[in-house]
Order: structure tokens, then C-alpha cells, then sequence
């Protein structure tokens, strides 16, 4: 029991610096920083790691956990091993706070993660509106303006052409 006590901690741990992780993600999606998107999105790949060898240890930790208590592991869940551990209220309330946290933790990056994606889609969104504008402007049709030798000027409608600034 101590060992997927301890597994669970470290993986609220982990969890948590995922969290703090996808925090950080959401002003850089916001600024367009791109090196700092990149940097978090390698730190989030290396902790991501840590969570799925974690989790390899908790199932492995669980199994162990099922043959002893000669419990099917497919239908033992963690509320029900806390609800076993009624005569150990010590475990019962550590594996309990560990649930509660990494439940927390993972609700809470879920939610970060789905802002992120909808500021990342928004972003997308935009540079498409811009880029139709940017091949809408070029197709525009001409002026009829001519010059002072009755010569068609080619000006298109809207603004001169070739003043668009790829940094706005």
C-alpha cells in the first residue's frame, strides 16, 4: 500500500509541474512567442515521459495489490481500495489526499489544455482571415483610372500594392 501511496505522490508531482507547465504555454500562445512555445512543448514531452513511467509503476503496483486482496485488477479502482481501508485509517487517508490531488491536478490541466488549443485555434483562425485578405487584395479588380496619355494606371481598389507588412 505504501508503495502506491508513494507512486501517486510522485505522480501529483508530475502532474503538477505539467500544470505549471501548460500555464506558462498560455501567455507565450497569447504573445506569439514561438521559442518559448517550443521550449515548454520539449519541458512538457520530458515530464510527459515521467507521468506515463509513473503510471506503468501505479498499474504494476495495482496488480501486485489485486492478487493479494484476490481481487479481479480490472474492477479494483482506487475509491474502492480507499473505501477498503477502513481498518487502516492512516493509509486510508494518505491514498485518499493522493486521489483527491492527482483528480485535481489533472481536471485542472485538462481545463488549461483545452483554453490553450482554443487560443491556438483562435491564432490559426486569424492568420487564415489574414491571408485571405492578403490573396483577396491581390486578386482585387482595377480602377478605372487613367493617366494624363488616356493610359489605364492598373491601381487595384483599396490600397496601393505592395504594402503589405508581414509583422502586423
Amino acid at each position: 500500500m505504501e508503495n502506491l501511496i508513494s507512486v501517486l505522490q510522485q505522480e501529483c508531482d508530475a502532474y503538477e509541474g505539467l500544470l505549471e507547465l501548460s500555464r506558462q504555454k498560455t501567455p507565450a500562445i497569447v504573445a506569439g512567442n514561438l521559442e518559448e512555445l517550443s521550449r515548454i512543448t520539449e519541458e512538457e514531452q520530458e515530464r510527459a515521459d515521467v507521468v506515463q513511467n509513473l503510471d506503468k509503476k501505479r498499474v504494476e503496483v495495482t496488480k501486485d495489490i489485486a492478487n493479494v486482496l484476490n481481487r479481479d485488477v480490472e474492477k479494483l479502482k482506487l475509491r474502492n481500495l480507499i473505501d477498503m481501508l477502513g481498518a487502516r485509517p492512516q493509509e486510508q487517508k494518505a491514498l485518499s489526499e493522493a486521489h483527491d490531488r492527482l483528480q485535481a491536478s489533472v481536471h485542472e490541466l485538462t481545463r488549461i489544455n483545452a483554453q490553450n488549443l482554443e487560443l491556438l485555434q483562435s491564432g490559426l483562425e486569424m492568420i487564415q482571415f489574414e491571408m485571405n485578405l492578403a490573396q483577396a487584395y491581390q486578386a482585387a479588380p482595377e480602377t478605372a483610372n487613367y493617366s494624363r496619355g488616356a493610359y489605364s494606371t492598373g491601381d487595384a481598389l483599396g490600397s496601393r500594392r505592395g504594402n503589405f507588412d508581414a509583422k502586423q
